[in-house]
């Protein structure tokens, strides 16, 4: 008997509505403020940066939102995605385990950014806006948003983290293949990035930097610009819910129900897009599935950091919000999983990981790819660095299945293709990469590095 492999849903099928899991999460969100006055925010701040649309579903605690037509008739071009069982990859490990991967690399920009950066696409088109600005670590999010932009007739300008810029060149063909005008940040185009020059003319870049000069651009432009954010933010998340929800329907498919999900975290969207609707079940009908989020250990916001009020960006522009943080001037090391060097989480993320609701992890780098490339030699798909630390999680959790001799279904989000990553590849089937792990005194002064917020509010 043929033992089926890949698990399809019909477009018929595809989710009409987002999940948001503030309707029914036990815990509340501390109030974001105001990176001056450090104040709670008024929608007038967020909207020098959101069109209205954008900040309504930020605030909102209503359980689903519907997906607009013109998003739904966008998503058929790569959704519903597939769902595939790792029959050779469980055969390689000789493990009783069952592994499941979402497959979301079939997006037409290689990864799930393409969730979020279509309908912050088209809200922005619907309130009139002409431009956009944003950030983008390795250019999945830069990548997707400038497809997005395209299909709905908007310029955009990326800032890109430099390491990334000069590690993944492809990445930056294909945003201005679609239109995009691409710098490496820190650049001399904002006072944000002069400042950071200043202080460091060879600084490889962050995303807190990058955020910094994309909003500041938005901020400064009377109107003309819009800022769009890749993660971290709830509107965000919430569109990235369509995976899960379309994992829920394909596991019913397979006859099986995970008793593991799996996600690579950096600042948060992929792994809360399958996790969250989990979860919800978790809350709402008992189950028992284990979320965990997997970090690299050279930017371990979850597993090292504080749980603390923190600025979004280097420059202190982005709003206030309480997350596990490494600091906002946090520089993490050049690691070639340029999506997770962010020194933040969402904030909904960090609530519920404080909460007890979610596991995280941190692995090393190396490590990381070794799992990779024994994914891709097994199942044939290249990963992206960053989806390769799910992986890694996912091929651990299989071994300790093997060894206890207790059969475990285990799920994770293979989040993007690693086509554009060959150099960090190569870096790899050379002996090049290195392992980087904060020292005790960098996590030490992480309260240095943080803004002091008056005592009632942090409560």
């Amino acid at each position: 008997m043929t033992q089926k492999v890949r698990f399809n849903l019909p477009d018929t099928d595809l989710p009409k509505f987002w999940y948001n899991v503030l309707a029914d999460a036990p815990v509340s969100l501390p109030p974001v403020l105001h990176p001056g006055t450090k104040e709670p925010v008024t929608p007038d701040f967020l909207s020098a940066l959101f069109p209205m649309e954008i900040i309504q579903q930020e605030v909102t605690t209503e359980r689903y939102i519907e997906i607009p037509q013109e998003v739904r008739e966008a998503y058929k071009l790569y959704r519903p995605t597939p769902l595939l069982r790792a029959r050779r990859l469980e055969k390689a490990l000789d493990t009783p385990a069952h592994i499941y991967y979402k497959y979301e690399g079939v997006s037409p920009s290689g990864s799930h950014k393409t969730n979020s950066a279509l309908a912050q696409a088209f809200y922005n088109k619907i309130a009139g806006t002409r431009a956009l600005t944003t950030e983008t670590g390795a250019g999945q999010w830069g990548s997707a948003l400038s497809m997005a932009c395209a299909f709905f007739n908007i310029d955009l300008e990326v800032y890109m983290v430099k390491v990334s810029y000069q590690q993944k060149p492809y990445r930056r063909f294909l945003m201005e293949t679609y239109g995009a005008r691409v710098f490496a940040s820190p650049t001399d185009r904002t006072q944000a990035g002069r400042s950071v020059l200043a202080r460091d003319p060879a600084s490889p870049g962050s995303l807190g930097i990058a955020i910094s000069e994309a909003a500041e651009v938005a901020a400064t432009s009377n109107g003309k610009k819009k800022y769009a954010l890749g993660s971290v933010l709830n509107h965000v998340l919430l569109h990235q819910t369509i995976i899960g929800e379309e994992a829920l329907k394909q596991m019913d498919m397979a006859g099986e129900y995970p008793d593991i999900v799996i996600g690579c975290v950096g600042g948060g969207s992929n792994f809360s897009g399958i996790a969250y609707p989990f979860l919800r079940e978790n809350l709402k009908d008992g189950r028992k599935t284990r979320l965990l989020a997997v970090e690299p250990a050279a930017a371990p916001s979850l597993t090292r950091g504080a749980y603390a009020f923190d600025y979004g960006d280097a420059a202190q522009l982005a709003p206030i919000v309480k997350m596990h943080t490494l600091g906002h001037s946090f520089i993490p090391p050049s690691i070639h999983a340029g999506g997770l060097r962010y020194h933040g989480m969402a904030p909904s993320l960090s609530a519920l990981y404080d909460a007890g609701l979610i596991e995280a992890v941190a692995v090393p780098q190396v490590a990381t790819f070794e799992a990779a490339v024994l994914f891709a030699r097994s199942e044939g798909l290249l990963p992206a660095p960053e989806s390769a630390h799910a992986i890694r999680q996912a091929i651990d959790e299989a071994l300790e299945a093997k060894r206890t001799g207790e059969k475990k279904v285990i799920l994770f989000n293979l989040s993007g293709h690693g086509n554009f990553d060959l150099t960090a590849y190569d870096a790899y089937n050379n002996g090049q990469l290195e392992d980087s792990v904060l020292p005790e005194s960098t996590i030490q002064a992480i309260g240095e590095r943080l803004p002091q917020v008056a005592a009632q509010v942090s409560l």
